[in-house]
């Protein structure tokens, strides 16, 4: 009886399968139009290219989607070392931001110091010659908006970090080579070791004005750009100042131990 069944309705059967053969071209039709007008991606699996951890297409993507939304310049990341680790955000910063933090500083400069090893105190030094000021954690609004952002880029809490210190450097003004973890005992009992550190320049700058690590591992004197170096940019892996962009380094490795090669000036 079965078989009488569905040998009875020979023409459901075709009319069935002829179906559900045009719905499935349908949806192969839909997919690819989806794929072809990039709404639709599929994923993939890098295995040992080492895609997954490209930092600048990670962020890269993350990105494309606020910057044309905020009138901004794109925001994107590269990595630019491994010893030390080392990172450049483009333009972590809009303009009216630089401008802003520049005009909170600007009337409360003061010569630089720098800490003490012996007793964890700022001290005068001629190894540091640029001006500075603090500005209180969270003071304002847009403080807390960029403490917050670095927060994000660095995967560490607002609540770890220090205030933003603001510096200011005149033509032949410098900080010698140095290391920002601390090697006294008054800052790590107080306040634990600094583990990395992220510069964002305010401004750009006619020539100069480098932050050159002398340490990093590589041959960094084969970038595009090498002639374009002050003679202190080439003593090292370096990175020319463009107002808006971010540097981040670690002054730690991953198993906490210190990186001697972040010095840096």
């Amino acid at each position: 009886m079965a078989k009488a069944r569905y040998s009875r309705f020979p023409s459901r059967k075709s009319n069935s399968s002829t179906m559900i053969f045009t719905m499935l071209l349908m949806f192969t039709f839909v997919i690819l139009i989806l794929l072809a007008l990039g709404i639709l991606s599929i994923p993939s699996n890098s295995g040992g290219s080492g895609k997954a951890h490209d930092l600048s297409n990670i962020v890269h993507n993350q990105a494309d989607s606020s910057a044309e939304d905020q009138g901004k310049s794109e925001p994107w990341a590269e990595v630019i070392s491994w010893e030390p680790r080392a990172f450049v955000y483009h333009n972590f910063l809009s303009k009216e931001e630089c401008e802003y933090l520049i005009s909170l500083a600007k009337p409360h400069m003061v010569k630089s110091t720098v800490v003490d090893s012996e007793t964890g105190k700022s001290k005068d030094s001629r190894v540091r010659t640029s001006s500075g000021t603090f500005l209180a954690r969270g003071r304002d609004k847009v403080v807390r908006e960029i403490e917050k952002r670095i927060a994000d880029f660095t995967f560490i809490p607002v609540e770890h970090g220090e205030g933003l210190q603001i510096l200011h450097y005149e033509v032949g003004q410098k900080y010698e080579p140095h290391f920002d973890y601390f090697m006294d005992d008054y800052n790590t009992k107080n306040g634990g070791q600094r583990i990395a550190t992220i510069l964002m320049y305010l401004s750009d700058v006619e020539e100069g004005g480098e932050t050159v690590f002398p340490s990093a591992k590589g041959n960094y004197s084969a970038i595009p750009w090498w002639n374009e170096l002050s003679e202190c940019g080439k003593k090292g892996l370096s990175v020319k100042p463009k107002m808006g962009d971010a540097l981040l380094f670690w002054s730690m490795k991953p198993d906490a131990s210190l990186d001697p090669s972040s010095l840096h000036g």
